[in-house]
């Protein structure tokens, strides 16, 4: 197929799904400042629990998520509450983390809807001035550190300073069980501390299904993502004819 026909028929997939399901797939996009950053991450059976017990937007695995900015340190940059720390590490690492079966980085991009999108600057500001805060492994709050859905939720806030994003109470429990992961009992067990379970609290899946975002580009497939645009091409990957 050529480059022109590529092109035409990505248009036409998303001209013929809804304005909320079309996603943007090409090469070379670039995130704008502010934007979520939502990952698919295969680090560990604690990123797989993580999304065994949360929800990401159209069924979408996700474990793990940063805010872009690209007027830092020469480049784009995700900061992100990640290893030790919140740091800004450079975009490309970032999407190297984790691929799909074709290669491409599992991460899906969340932007702020227009009426919201003039809170990007101090949201922005707020994640650098937390850079350096140690990373919350107990998933608590209000304890001096962060985990990576919490730093999004204390940097976008509105002109009062209240959250942009709403906190639910956090579960460590399979859906259909009243009891948690084997994993999260060995992992907060070594912690030496209670399962936060009910404890007020955000996650990546939660804020990629927020009404206060659209997800507007996906650089590859996290784990159960079922939007129909990547539905089509997988179709057309495959072979079938043009509808």
């Amino acid at each position: 197929m050529t480059r022109c026909g590529t092109v035409g028929w990505l248009a036409v997939i998303c001209f013929t799904v809804s304005l909320a399901g079309c996603v943007h797939t090409g090469a070379g996009f670039v995130p704008a400042e502010g934007d979520l950053l939502f990952q698919d991450l295969d680090s560990s059976p604690l990123c797989d629990a993580i999304e065994d017990v949360t929800s990401g937007v159209n069924g979408a695995g996700l474990c793990h998520v940063g805010i872009a900015t690209l007027q830092y340190r020469g480049g784009p940059q995700v900061i992100e509450a990640y290893g030790a720390a919140v740091a800004a590490r450079p975009l490309a690492e970032f999407l190297a983390r984790s691929k799909d079966n074709a290669g491409r980085p599992k991460v899906i991009v969340g932007r702020l809807k227009e009426p919201y999108r003039s809170l990007v600057p101090a949201a922005v500001r707020r994640a650098r001035k937390l850079l350096g805060t140690p990373y919350d492994q107990f998933f608590l709050p209000d304890n001096g550190r962060l985990y990576c859905s919490e730093l999004v939720w204390e940097c976008f806030r509105d002109s009062a300073g209240r959250p942009l994003f709403d906190l639910t109470p956090m579960t460590f429990k399979p859906p259909g069980s009243g009891e948690p992961m084997k994993v999260w009992k060995d992992y907060y067990a070594k912690l030496g501390v209670p399962i936060p379970e009910g404890v007020l609290g955000c996650n990546p899946g939660g804020l990629s299904s927020s009404d206060r975002i659209d997800i507007v580009h996906a650089y590859g497939r996290p784990r159960g993502w079922t939007n129909e645009t990547w539905r089509r091409m997988d179709r057309l990957a495959a072979g079938e004819p043009r509808p």
